[in-house]
């Protein structure tokens, strides 16, 4: 049998109809029935579920050659000061000031097309130039945006940050309230090409109903990023229907209902968050990350990298788990690669290291390449 792209096993007689309707896109049930010697009822059934397991799709009976996944999240432009020397608070500080495109979403979506991912990545634009750059980007990248929205007399979402000598920020400020509009009713439109995804990533710039509404009518493996502790609480009321889900460990005590605090046993945290229903936990702490499932648990160290730049490392490692899953790596191998990736990431100035690939990432996985400080750098 073959396994579809959502990981259901497809039937004999389904995959005799597939090989009929790619030779025809355009042949009836009826021509379909009549050709297999069944009922036309039973086609349709048959066809009903192909397009469950994504398959195939919409009108003409489209297939689906190749996976992809989808990102509902923030795409925003990036104003970033970068310090030459340590911060002095309430002072002018030397540096320089570059705008980037960034949103947690479309750094995730970027990363994975770096890993040679099919991505398709629903937001909301503004009616500004930033929104017109930012989508630019995203077609530049090959990142599919065409069940975007765009808000009319809305500004872009803007994030302003600013990063010390040392690669670390040090504050930022969000103006995101353009993701209100990215309603229930509007992604209710767009489950279609959710549904047909291999996987679907979230984060915590959508709305709580939003949220909701996906894990609500969700059919493939929701994966979710808790972004910071200001929006973690978000994701309270449905991780039982979270598939993976990537925090730090201050994230995750707030998940819990409880302080946050950095001494927390990460062991037992990871063993709470599994008993509320999500499925894969991945915590990432100071110095590695913390994985665990109903299969087990592994505590991981990073891999050595000279850091430029932390800002973009915990999208990069979302992307690695989603490229990770795709290629069926388990729990303790899709932490790895997402430690990879962040690893690279955090070598150069950008906030998704255009030097991330395939390639890179499995050679540091494999011990055969050190990561080495990269010299790219791209604006708007």
């Amino acid at each position: 049998m073959l396994r579809s792209e959502v990981g259901q096993m497809v039937t004999d007689r389904e995959r005799e109809l597939l090989s009929w309707i790619e030779e025809n896109p355009m042949m009836s049930q009826q021509e379909l029935a009549d050709r297999a010697g069944i009922t036309r009822s039973s086609v349709s059934v048959h066809i009903s579920n192909l397009m469950k397991k994504g398959m195939i799709q919409g009108k003409g009976y489209v297939v689906q050659k190749r996976p992809y996944a989808v990102v509902v999240g923030g795409v925003n432009m990036d104003i970033a000061g970068y310090a030459s020397g340590e911060v002095v608070p309430h002072d002018s500080n030397p540096g320089r000031v570059e705008h980037t495109a960034g949103g947690v979403g479309r750094n995730e979506a970027h990363g994975m097309r770096l890993l040679g991912l099919d991505v398709k990545l629903v937001t909301a634009f503004g009616d500004d130039l930033y929104a017109e750059k930012l989508r630019q980007n995203c077609r530049d990248l090959g990142i599919d945006v065409k069940d975007a929205i765009t808000v009319v007399n809305a500004a872009t979402s803007t994030y302003l940050s600013v990063v010390d000598h040392r690669g670390d920020p040090v504050v930022g400020i969000s103006s995101m309230d353009i993701y209100e509009h990215l309603t229930p009713a509007l992604l209710a439109q767009r489950m279609g090409v959710i549904n047909r995804a291999h996987t679907c990533v979230v984060d915590t710039n959508l709305t709580e109903d939003a949220l909701r509404f996906l894990a609500d009518n969700c059919r493939v493996p929701l994966f979710a990023e808790t972004i910071s502790v200001a929006k973690a609480h978000k994701l309270r009321g449905i991780l039982d229907r979270i598939d993976t889900l990537k925090a730090d460990r201050l994230e995750v005590q707030l998940l819990l209902g409880r302080e946050p605090d950095e001494k927390a046993d990460v062991e037992v945290t990871a063993r709470q968050l599994l008993d509320r229903g999500v499925r894969h936990v991945y915590i990432t702490l100071s110095s590695g990350a913390y994985c665990a499932d109903e299969t087990g648990a592994w505590r991981l160290p990073g891999y050595p990298a000279e850091v430029v730049n932390k800002t973009g490392a915990r999208d990069s490692f979302m992307a690695a788990l989603v490229w990770a899953r795709m290629r069926g790596m388990d729990l303790r191998e899709s932490a790895c690669a997402g430690l990879a990736a962040a690893g690279i990431c955090t070598a150069g100035e950008p906030v998704v290291n255009e030097e991330l690939s395939e390639q890179y990432m499995l050679e540091v996985m494999q011990g055969t390449r050190k990561i080495t400080a990269s010299k790219t750098r791209y604006f708007l």
